[in-house]
Order: structure tokens, then C-alpha cells, then sequence
């Protein structure tokens, strides 16, 4: 089911999201201009060339997809998606950043053409599950922008994540979240009212373990958390841990449970 963007119609923000997906990938055209591929990503086992390849693999991935190919990748686990990553970095030697990034873009383009003339709510098995068509488009940008922001931040550049961007990643973060819970989320029971400054409010409710989200709590919130759009991406891909974001003064958190917000993130693995 796609889930249209605060304030938009459903074509508006497919319209949206695909432009940024072609921005997003010429960005890291110029992202990736003149840089080593061999520096170290922090945090990563990957170099920066390693991680381009990445993107330009996945783009490449989403684009047949969209075009209504099947192309399985794993079984939507983050184990099976990381040993699906390795072995088709295995496969493919590339490691010169110029040629990586244009592939980049391109992959990015004929991703927004394959999906272009296909019905947005077409439903299509993914790598960490079934979404519509918009909804891919969303996971496409969403996953361009957390690699580029790796190799921005390797790299000692400024990255390509701002509040509208944020904002098109939210129809994949909030179908994504009952898909990728982590093992601390096992048992748990909470409803979290999530705030994102001007994109409105969602709620995540678990109910020993399950996860629900949906546009209202459906009853009164344990923990309401208020954060930027920056920041909220940022911590739902595992960029900024909740408790530096909370020491930042970029989350705010209030309710019957306050405390509950250091540990929300972790309820999740970023796919």
C-alpha cells in the first residue's frame, strides 16, 4: 500500500520521489569526482569504491524490478542481504570511482523510466519484501541517500540528505518498520507516537514483539518522540544513535514512558 506524503496526492509525490531519485543520483556524480576509491568508510568494512559499487548494483537491481522482473536477493533478512551484497561485490571488480558514480546515475534514471508508465500501486516482491511501486521508489532513494551520506561523511564532504529528501524517504521508512525489527524487540510492548517537524505525526504500536504502524495510536502513547526530519532519517538508518540525537537536542521525547525513546531505534535493523 503506498503511503502518500503529508499534504500531497499520490501522483504529486511519486513525481517527487522519482525526481529526487534522478537528483540523487547525479549527486553522486559529483559526490565521488576526483576522490580515492581505496578511503576507509568509518564504521564500515567497506572502502569508498566498495560502497559505490554497492549503489550502482542495487540501482541496477530496482531498475529491473521496476521494469517487472524478478531478481531475488536474499531472503529479506539482514543476514542474507548482507551475504547477497558480498557476493555480488564478488562478481563485479569495478573499483574506479568515475565510472561507478555515472553508473550510478544512469541505474537511477532507468529506474524512474521502467517505473514511469507502470501503475504506482503495482505490487512487487523486493529484497526485504512485497511493496508497490511508489513505495520502491521511495526505498530507492532512501537506500542512494544512506550510502552517499557514508561515503560524503569518508570523504570530508557535505552529504545529499536535506528535509525534502527526508520527507520522500517516509513511505518506505514507515512500510519498512514492522518488516526489519531487531532482536530487542522481542516481547516488547509500547505505542510511540513519532513526530516529524512539518510532515505530521505516525505511530509505531508493538504488542509482545509485533509491530503496527499506522497513521494514529490506538490508544493513549507510552512515548511520543519529536525529531527533524534530517535527524529522524538519519537515526532510522542507523547514521546518529538515539541517545547522541537526544544529547544533541535534535529529539525530544515526553509521555507516560519518556525513556523509552533511547532505546526505539534499536527495536529496528536498518535494511
Amino acid at each position: 500500500m503506498t503511503l502518500p506524503l503529508p499534504q500531497q496526492s499520490p501522483g504529486a509525490a511519486r513525481t517527487a520521489i522519482f525526481e529526487a531519485v534522478t537528483a540523487v543520483g547525479d549527486d553522486a556524480v559529483a559526490l565521488l569526482a576526483g576522490c580515492r576509491g581505496d578511503t576507509p568508510i568509518p564504521g564500515s568494512a567497506w572502502t569508498v569504491a566498495e560502497a559505490a559499487a554497492h549503489l550502482a548494483q542495487v540501482n541496477r537491481l530496482m531498475a529491473e524490478l521496476a521494469a517487472g522482473e524478478e531478481r531475488p536477493y536474499g531472503d529479506g533478512t539482514p543476514g542474507s542481504l548482507a551475504a547477497a551484497n558480498d557476493a555480488a561485490l564478488a562478481e563485479w571488480d569495478e573499483r574506479d570511482p568515475a565510472v561507478l558514480a555515472a553508473e550510478i546515475a544512469r541505474q537511477a534514471r532507468e529506474f524512474t523510466v521502467a517505473a514511469g508508465p507502470r501503475a504506482g500501486t503495482e505490487p512487487l516482491v523486493t529484497p526485504i519484501g512485497p511493496m508497490d511501486l511508489d513505495t520502491l521508489g521511495s526505498y530507492l532513494l532512501t537506500h542512494m541517500l544512506g550510502h552517499l551520506y557514508d561515503i560524503a561523511v569518508a570523504l570530508g564532504r557535505p552529504h545529499p540528505i536535506d528535509p525534502h529528501r527526508a520527507e520522500l524517504t517516509l513511505p518506505f521508512v514507515r512500510t519498512a518498520m514492522p518488516w526489519v525489527l531487531s532482536p530487542a524487540a522481542a516481547g516488547h510492548t509500547a505505542c510511540y507516537r513519532l513526530r516529524v517537524r512539518g510532515l505530521g505525526a505516525f505511530a509505531v504500536t508493538f504488542t509482545d514483539g509485533v509491530a503496527v504502524v499506522g497513521d494514529r495510536p490506538p490508544r493513549r502513547p507510552d512515548c511520543t518522540i519529536l525529531t527533524g526530519p534530517v535527524a529522524f532519517l538519519l537515526i532510522a538508518l542507523g547514521r546518529y544513535t538515539a541517545t547522541d540525537a537526544l544529547a544533541r537536542g535534535k529529539v525530544l521525547a515526553w509521555g507516560r514512558r519518556p525513556w523509552l525513546a533511547a532505546g526505539f531505534p534499536g527495536l529496528f535493523t536498518a535494511p
